[in-house]
């Protein structure tokens, strides 16, 4: 059985912090096929923007530095994002036979395994058609409609996901949320009151129950292994590992000139 490398971060950490260690897993891919699986959380409320975003648009920046709330840029593209009370994923893969060198494919294939996690749950999910020009074209965050192949259940968009490819690489990363917060979207991002209330959901609503962060990565990662037939491995980052995440936090994460002007750093 092919072997996968895990990693399951219990505890939550800073945005920076969790964009770097997802920066790092796809840096160094290097040459021999290989695939990451992770799973995180956020110590606070961050919202991450789209690599090609313009922040003055999406995001209501007096709002989130008055109320303490961080932002981050990710290398991925996609909309807008609010993270707190979610299981984030991240796939990182340099395995071409897996997943093909083509995003829509990897894309739907882990939404597959994603879907089988959900079912674990008790839930239904299914994939979405195309959105409407609306959203694919404004500056509407993530979860007010789901892109082709992302998933839904009962109608509303409960993953939302970005991907970013070099060459035979690839780096996936989601959000599902575990609570929803409609009126801190709302206030952070461009999205007028009400207009999302029926499109986005969260596990919690679904299942009419709180869930937690660990049930729902169990599943979750059961579904991956069950999907694509692999057994996972947990990966320890080593000490000079950790040391080139932190160098890839300050430089990159916790620079203005990326996250506010999209400078490469």
């Amino acid at each position: 059985m092919k072997e996968w490398k895990i990693i399951i971060d219990k505890v939550p950490l800073k945005g920076s912090l969790n964009m770097a260690v997802d920066e790092y897993l796809f840096r160094y891919l290097g040459e021999s096929p290989q695939t990451y699986l992770r799973f995180y959380q956020w110590e606070k409320p961050t919202v991450s923007l789209g690599y090609s975003q313009n922040i003055w648009k999406v995001t209501d920046m007096d709002y989130c530095q008055e109320n303490g709330i961080d932002i981050v840029r990710r290398i991925t593209g996609g909309k807008l994002v609010l993270h707190y009370k979610e299981v984030t994923y991240s796939v990182c893969s340099s395995e071409s036979e897996t997943f093909t060198p083509r995003l829509s494919d990897s894309y739907k294939l882990i939404s597959q395994a994603l879907m089988l996690g959900l079912a674990k749950m008790g839930l239904t999910p299914y994939l979405a058609a195309d959105p409407p020009s609306i959203y694919a074209r404004g500056n509407l965050p993530c979860f007010s409609y789901p892109a082709r192949d992302e998933i839904e259940v009962e109608g509303k968009k409960i993953i939302g996901s970005a991907q970013k490819r070099l060459e035979t690489c690839f780096i996936q990363h989601g959000s599902i949320p575990l609570e929803e917060d409609r009126g801190l979207l709302e206030s952070v991002s461009s999205l007028n009151s009400g207009e999302n209330k029926r499109r986005m959901t969260s596990l919690s609503q679904l299942l009419e129950k709180k869930v937690g962060f660990e049930w729902a990565v169990e599943c979750l990662k059961a579904g991956f292994s069950e999907h694509f037939g692999v057994s996972l491995k947990t990966k320890i980052f080593k000490k000079d590992e950790m040391e080139e995440i932190f160098k890839i936090q300050k430089q990159r994460y916790e620079n203005r000139d990326w996250t506010v002007l999209r400078k490469e750093c």
